[in-house]
């Protein structure tokens, strides 16, 4: 039997939203500030995901972490200015959403709360999301399945009852210590074999085969 699900917790970024390249782009900006190496697109894959000042410290040079809270500062002032230059929905996104109307859906990421619901505010404008949150101060990151929990209580729905869909290791380990069905996207920024050992209970391959899940 199908488990049955009443809600949806979304990650945001590689889940909603391809949003690397501008990621990447900031953090550039802010390391050859600082004189130090840039890093490669591709690599960006693994530096994200755990927080913005995780993303700094797994990108500056092991002898320059000192400077994590500056160029944390200029990162975060470069994508506040650039955060929608080449970030987009992946497709099939929008039509994922509009079909889940009849179930409670949230969205939960590492990324700053702040822009983690300007950007859901720009790529939803009409609001189909009844809880949105992103990382805040005294507020513990995902793997800790805190906030997780948080979010259903106030909407209702015990954790069994919600689907959890993320494209990362830390996503998977969150929905399954928050008692959520894990879900893993395999469009996002990681792959089916890390998504496998981190415990996905599903994986899918495109937004609307999320559908036969429910």
């Amino acid at each position: 039997m199908k488990p049955r699900f009443r809600a949806v917790l979304f990650d945001l970024d590689g889940t909603l939203a391809d949003t690397l390249e501008d990621l990447a782009d900031a953090v550039n900006h802010a390391l050859a500030a600082l004189g130090c190496p840039t890093h490669p697109l591709p690599s960006y894959r693994y530096f994200v995901g755990d927080g913005a000042r995780n993303l700094m410290l797994r990108t500056l040079p092991a002898d320059k972490a000192s400077l994590a809270d500056k160029a944390l500062a200029l990162m975060r002032a470069h994508y506040d200015a650039h955060c929608f230059d080449k970030t987009r929905l992946y497709p099939g996104i929008p039509e994922l959403v509009s079909s889940l109307r009849g179930l409670k859906l949230a969205v939960f990421s590492n990324k700053p709360d702040t822009f983690t619901k300007r950007m859901v505010a720009h790529f939803f404008p009409d609001e189909p999301f009844a809880a949105v949150r992103g990382q805040l101060p005294n507020q513990p990151l995902k793997p800790d399945p805190s906030v997780a929990l948080q979010i259903a209580g106030e909407l209702g729905i015990p954790p069994c009852e919600w689907l959890y869909l993320g494209d990362t290791n830390t996503d998977m380990r969150t929905a399954l210590a928050a008692g959520m069905f894990a879900v893993g996207a395999l469009w996002g920024f990681r792959d089916r074999e890390e998504l496998i050992k981190a415990g996905a209970q599903e994986l899918v391959a495109h937004p609307e085969d999320v559908l036969r899940l429910l």
